[in-house]
């Protein structure tokens, strides 16, 4: 069965980047949010496998988005990935105390973003 993942991000050309990778490299199913209001409103109404977040968005930033899915029975067992330029030492530590299940930094390889996600996730990619 392949996979559902849910991204989130602001920027539509980073989000079309990582459903196209998603896609056509790693055969899952993608949709689109572009705000966390949205990405939420997604997010309970689906049984995704995965959720792909980025962390700095205007209207509601991926640490809101993250209290707000672990807060819902419906939603807190969905795996998160955060795709973050935010790479010191200090946001790593402000990360890892979400409980998410990891972290992609930007920029990252729109060819091998699909591996990170399957490495992060714990997804066989071997065919």
């Amino acid at each position: 069965m392949a996979k559902h993942i849910l991204v989130i991000d602001d920027e539509p050309d980073i989000r079309d980047v990582v459903c196209l990778s998603l896609e056509e490299f790693g055969h899952w199913h993608t949709t689109g949010a572009g705000s966390g209001q949205e990405g939420l409103q997604l997010a309970s109404h689906h049984p995704w496998d995965a959720i792909v977040l980025d962390v700095s968005m205007p209207d509601l930033d991926g640490v809101s988005v993250v209290a707000t899915l672990q807060a819902n029975p419906i939603t807190r067992h969905i795996p998160v990935i955060l795709l973050t330029a935010r790479v010191l030492p200090s946001d790593q530590a402000r990360f890892a105390q979400l409980g998410v299940a990891g972290v992609i930094a930007k920029p990252f390889d729109p060819l091998q973003v699909w591996q990170q996600v399957a490495a992060i996730i714990g997804w066989d990619t071997s065919g």
